[in-house]
């Protein structure tokens, strides 16, 4: 079932491709058009030789040149047309599709293990655009033709029509050999193109790691490997589709000698006139065409279908939006009850049962050894993990109800991973907000003590920053993310590691900074591995193996944490062991 569900076309595709119908009807009629216009040099060669030569009129000549030029001219702008408005075709469905086809990349990796460097969704768009602009769809279009060439040609003579429609089962034969063949090789070029495309972008994140311990060599004869297997596919992929495509050419090309040859004995034979022997030529030439083009660009289609394959199974693994109340801001609790939470694609949960609450004004510090569940935890505090079971919930509404930009209005984050966007320092700290308030901004840098240090910067709010923050330490990179965090005074604040890259000045700005928000009736979440990140703070949680040993009062938790255990206790090892990186 699941299956049939990925294979069905998205209704967001369908739709896509459903707005477009008229354009194409357009280019059927056009191509119509084309196709009768492209009988023009057939219909003159065998004036010509019937009719001209015979006459030796100089006037007919003159008066069907005139007319051939014109209606070849007619020919090329009806070409040119179709041409354009498949582009547009394709630039519309892209326009169409890019919102959803950006959720789905902003969203994948958040509910799902995402292969390579998750922008294939993007790419297939690309891939689906690229095909319609190109000319495997006008191929396609001038296809149902063939019965109508071969029509005529067999009105000019039946023999000449078999020999046509022979030609033309062979080819049609090679195009159904041609997608039997090519579909696997296709799909395994994208397959290895990714995890080739993977490893570059992990390489290119780790340069400095790589060139520091020697490994460019190493990763150089990976990056070589996956290349040259890449390199292969490609290779296989192609090669097939030229080898039918080569065929296909040699056999009209045969077959259009075949029929001369043939109209040559008809001529003698007194059955056929030369002009018909020409018309005759031309006519399989224009009907076998189509098919000669299609095969050369199969692999477009392949590829292109398999992209559209991909992006429906994408949008039918999104969550369907739904109309949502608007509610009220947030002002009063935080309540996670019975929570457990995995990784994106797992199965085994990282935080089991988890459960506290938390009033406005209220400050917590989650502690506890590595891989204890203290990230997952913040991840699902904030929306970006979906639990597997129980719930959070901001003054008694789950998570789930609110719509995502509402809720992260009021809420602020500073992931472990500090990562900055393309755009200028005040873009970052707004939220990339274009009616953001220069006030509201300043207002978010000030209480993250990163105010005076963005004045400094060559443009001060304007310097631009990559979205690796190149060009800022990495202190001033998680203070420009705490303002980040900061920006339009949000409800809740969770901070993953805030103080990992800070000096003595920054844990002060970060201490001042968390107690604004519990002064303004805010709750604080801080996820601390140094004892300073605590300060400020006025409740502790100890997460161990992913489940809570301990929370309340921060003096009361930590005196617990720290007393040595009873001899008994001592003895069979039993204590509570808070473990605070340094």
């Amino acid at each position: 079932m699941a299956t049939s569900v990925q294979n069905r076309l998205h209704p967001s595709l369908a739709n896509a491709v459903s707005r477009c119908r008229r354009a194409f009807l357009l280019v059927g009629i056009f191509s119509g058009l084309i196709n009768v216009l492209a009988l023009t040099g057939a219909i003159y060669m065998l004036q010509l030789y019937d009719r001209v030569i015979p006459s030796h009129s100089t006037p007919t000549l003159i008066a069907l040149t005139i007319i051939m030029v014109v209606l070849y001219a007619g020919y090329g702008l009806l070409d040119y047309a179709r041409t354009r408005m498949m582009t547009g075709i394709g630039m519309r469905i892209e326009r169409t599709l890019r919102d959803d086809i950006h959720a789905a990349v902003l969203l994948l990796p958040l509910r799902s293990r995402t292969a390579g460097d998750g922008l294939l969704p993007v790419r297939d768009l690309d891939q689906i655009r690229s095909f319609l602009s190109g000319p495997g769809p006008t191929a396609l279009f001038d296809l149902p033709w063939l019965p109508f060439y071969l029509a005529l040609v067999f009105m000019l003579h039946p023999w000449l029509g078999a020999v046509g429609t022979a030609g033309a089962v062979v080819l049609l034969a090679l195009t159904m050999l041609t997608e039997i063949r090519s579909r696997k090789l296709a799909s395994d070029a994208v397959k290895s193109g990714t995890e080739r495309q993977a490893t570059a972008a992990g390489q290119h994140r780790n340069a400095e790691t790589i060139r520091a311990l020697g490994m460019t060599g190493r990763v150089n004869l990976l990056w070589a490997r996956l290349s040259e297997a890449h390199l292969a596919d490609q290779a296989r992929a192609s090669e097939m589709v030229a080898l039918y495509g080569t065929i296909s050419k040699v056999i009209r090309f045969v077959l259009q000698s075949a029929v001369l040859g043939l109209g040559a004995w008809l001529v003698i034979q007194g059955q056929a006139t030369g002009g018909i022997m020409i018309a005759a030529s031309i006519m399989i030439s224009r009907a076998l065409a189509p098919v000669e083009i299609a095969i050369a660009n199969w692999r477009g289609f392949v590829s292109a279908r398999q992209s559209a394959a991909r992006l429906s199974a994408v949008l039918h693994s999104l969550p369907q939006a739904a109309d949502v109340t608007t509610l009220p801001k947030p002002t009063a609790k935080l309540a996670v009850s019975d929570l457990w939470v995995a990784a994106p694609g797992e199965a085994k949960p990282i935080l089991q049962g988890v459960a506290f609450e938390l009033a406005a004004g209220d400050g917590l510090g989650i502690i506890g050894v590595s891989a204890s569940g203290k990230s997952t935890l913040t991840r699902a505090l904030v929306g970006a993990w979906t639990p597997m079971r129980g719930t959070v919930r901001i003054d008694d509404a789950t998570l789930d109800q609110w719509p995502p930009d509402e809720l992260g209005a009021h809420v602020g984050y500073l992931a472990q991973e500090v990562e900055l966007l393309e755009g200028t320092v005040a873009q970052n700290i707004a939220r990339f907000d274009p009616e953001a308030p220069d006030e509201w901004i300043v207002g978010a840098a000030r209480p993250a003590g990163v105010h005076e240090m963005i004045l400094h910067l060559p443009e001060g709010y304007e310097t631009r920053v990559s979205d690796r923050g190149t060009g800022l330490s990495a202190g001033q990179r998680q203070c420009i993310a705490l303002a980040r965090a900061l920006f339009g005074d949000p409800f809740l604040v969770v901070l993953d590691e805030p103080n990992s890259n800070l000096d003595a000045d920054g844990d002060a700005a970060l201490s001042r900074a968390i107690q604004s928000v519990r002064q303004r009736r805010g709750i604080v979440v801080v996820v601390a591995h140094r004892p300073s990140a605590l300060a400020g703070l006025d409740k502790v949680l100890v997460l161990a193996g992913g489940r809570v040993q301990a929370f309340g009062n921060k003096d009361e938790v930590l005196r617990q944490a720290t007393k040595p255990p009873p001899a008994a206790a001592a003895a069979s090892g039993s204590r509570l062991t808070v473990i605070t990186d340094n």
